[in-house]
């Protein structure tokens, strides 16, 4: 099992766990470095600092960044970033009001699609935090309510882009990510490559540009992704100059598919991203 994962989340976005359980669970898998990576929120590394230092994990502190590249919706890592500059905190604050604003419009286009009131249970899924809420802790609500089979079910029938309940953000740019993330002292890291749906020459071209505006690396390994997929990448990796990064995406049990410390081993050729922490 790798012992370095550089992408988890935490109940501070869209994951199950604290910080601290997030950390309990990493020690007893054997994880030595791990990342906490919340969607466009760093607002679970003050609990994660003690906790990584109880486990003795080394912690990397990380952000998610969701990011529009012309019509298709990103996320871009921010790994070893400086979470206690304050032009950051104001940055992804804005981010998280978005994240917010959306909810509650999904929530109402889940009522008038007959589907019930669900803004009550998906608020205290968050914590009371409305702009923690995102479309899986709606998922969530239609999964326990009975109203889909399973996660999956609830995206391809009601959240995912095109569907009935789906809302889009204004989500920064692909430059402004980068500056973001580059401006914070962080290492700029394309997530998990191979979920955009996009075509290999549409791939290539995302990585040529996300080199030349600064990116640093890119997910080579990630939870649940095929060896051959993973291979495929590293040959990117390879041919744009990017590092190669690896980690679980690990949310919690609702995503049982995910195992937080467990992915494909990075294949040799690869250079590390975390060489550089």
């Amino acid at each position: 099992m790798p012992a370095i994962d550089l992408h988890s989340h935490s109940l501070y976005s869209d994951g199950s766990l604290s910080p601290s359980d997030l950390f309990g669970l990493a020690a007893q898998r054997g994880v030595e470095m791990l990342a906490l990576t919340d969607h466009d929120s760093i607002a679970g590394l003050e609990e994660a600092r003690l906790a990584s230092e109880a486990a003795g994990i080394r912690l990397i502190e990380g952000v998610e960044i969701s990011v529009m590249w012309g019509k298709t919706l990103l996320h871009v890592l921010g790994l070893n970033i400086d979470a206690r500059q304050v032009l950051l905190q104001d940055r992804l604050r804005l981010q998280a009001e978005a994240r917010g604003l959306r909810a509650r419009l999904i929530a109402d286009r889940l009522a008038a699609l007959g589907q019930g009131d669900c803004w009550e249970y998906v608020l205290a899924d968050a914590d009371g935090d409305a702009d923690r809420v995102g479309r899986t802790h709606f998922a969530r609500y239609l999964l326990d309510t009975g109203r889909v089979r399973n996660l999956q079910q609830a995206f391809n029938k009601f959240l995912a882009e095109g569907k009935p309940a789906a809302v889009p953000i204004p989500w920064i740019s692909l430059p402004e990510a980068i500056q973001w993330i580059t401006e914070a002292g962080g290492v700029p890291v394309l997530a998990h490559p191979s979920r955009y749906g996009l075509s290999q020459t549409r791939l290539r071209a995302l990585l040529q540009e996300f080199r030349a505006l600064g990116g640093v690396g890119m997910e080579v390994s990630s939870g649940a992704e095929r060896p051959n997929v993973v291979q495929q990448l590293a040959a990117l990796a390879q041919r744009f100059e990017l590092r190669a990064s690896q980690g679980s995406d690990y949310h919690g049990a609702h995503m049982p598919w995910l195992k937080l410390g467990v992915f494909p081993e990075l294949p040799k050729a690869c250079v590390p991203v975390w060489e550089l922490f």
